[in-house]
C-alpha cells in the first residue's frame, strides 16, 4: 500500500512540475502516473548499471554526473511514455532535481501522517 502512495505522490509531483516548467509537456494525470511508474523503473533497473557504467567520471566530478544519469532517465522516460515531451537535456536536468525535492517534501507528509 505503501508503494502505491508513493506512486501517487510522484505522479502528484510529476503533475505539478509538468505543468509549472516551461519545455515539459503532460497530456493528462493518467500519463503523469505511467511516467511516475516508468521513472520507478527505470530508476530500478537502468539507473544501477549507468552508475556503475560511469564510475570514474562520477569520481572525476565529485558526484555530479549523478545529475546527469537522472537527466538522461527523464530522457528515457520521455522515449517511453507518449503524452509526456521534455525539450532538452538542460530541462531535464532542472525536472529531475525539482522532482527530486518535490518528492523528497511529499514522502516526508507521508511518514508524518503514520
Amino acid at each position: 500500500m505503501n508503494y502505491l502512495l508513493k506512486i501517487l505522490l510522484s505522479a502528484v509531483a510529476v503533475f505539478i512540475l509538468g505543468n509549472v516548467l516551461p519545455g515539459i509537456a503532460i497530456d493528462s494525470y493518467l500519463v503523469a502516473i505511467l511516467v511516475a511508474i516508468v521513472l520507478g523503473f527505470l530508476n530500478t533497473l537502468v539507473k544501477p548499471l549507468l552508475v556503475l557504467f560511469t564510475i570514474p567520471l562520477t569520481i572525476l566530478t565529485l558526484g555530479l554526473f549523478l545529475l546527469v544519469i537522472n537527466a538522461a532517465i527523464i530522457l528515457l522516460a520521455d522515449y517511453f511514455v507518449d503524452g509526456f515531451h521534455v525539450s532538452g537535456l538542460l530541462t531535464a536536468l532542472l525536472f529531475s532535481v525539482l522532482l527530486s525535492i518535490t518528492q523528497s517534501v511529499l514522502y516526508t507528509l507521508l511518514k508524518e501522517d503514520k
